[in-house]
């Protein structure tokens, strides 16, 4: 029996497996540890292999994270834009439908975790800040930009700067993420991002204020 070629496909397979097997051990680290805490030799100690491995697979720990928004934020930002720029509805009802996507996606603990690091280790590494606007923002942005001036177009949103309407959109998001993981200012509760989402919906297109008393839902004086 040729034992070469019994065992050589169990081989490919873990090595095939092996970035994300470091991946998984260091996104661990980073959530128990932080980003700047945790060593690349940690990182081998928990994926089980060598710390020269790991430089076989990825250059630095910052590529280990960049690896990591690719492999999990990049994906649900890119299929958020991809339902936003196909989708032939309203523009409420793109932006409602994305937003409750990523809302969906960014409740699992191991994704979200991901933008939390970046905002926790902005500050002294600010290249991760560059990495992630690169990867994630700027292939974002452009779709809601075009989603905007579409509207606009059409009769359906009024003459608003498109840039800063999407910086309106998008802000209080990052916002209601920052001020929990920064300053630990967290909703009773818990973060519950789907209903942030929702409320942030239904004043963005409906506003704050109430209707004006004396006025029926017919628009009747009475």
């Amino acid at each position: 029996m040729n034992t070469t070629a019994t065992h050589q496909p169990k081989f490919r397979r873990r090595a095939a497996a092996r970035p994300d097997e470091l991946l998984n051990a260091a996104l661990d680290l980073f959530i128990e540890n932080g980003f700047a805490a945790t060593r690349v030799e940690d990182i081998a100690k928990r994926a089980g292999i060598s710390k020269g491995a790991v430089y076989l697979y990825f250059s630095s720990k910052e590529a280990i994270l960049e690896a990591l928004v690719r492999r999990a934020v990049v994906p649900v930002a890119e299929g958020a834009m991809a339902m936003v720029e196909t989708y032939t509805g309203s523009v409420r009802e793109a932006i409602t439908m994305a937003f409750s996507v990523l809302a969906m996606r960014l409740s699992e603990p191991r994704l979200i975790a991901i933008p939390k690091l970046i905002m926790h280790e902005v500050t002294q590494f600010p290249e991760l800040a560059q990495m992630y606007r690169e990867e994630v923002i700027e292939r974002a942005k452009p779709a809601l930009v075009a989603l905007i001036e579409k509207g606009i177009a059409s009769g359906e949103l009024r003459a608003v700067d498109p840039e800063l309407a999407v910086r309106s959109i998008v802000g209080p998001v990052a916002l209601h993420v920052l001020m929990a993981e920064v300053f630990g200012i967290v909703p009773e509760g818990g973060l519950q991002l789907d209903k942030l989402v929702a409320n942030h919906l239904d004043i963005l297109f409906d506003g704050l204020c109430a209707e004006p008393r004396g006025v029926d839902e017919g628009g009747a004086d009475g």
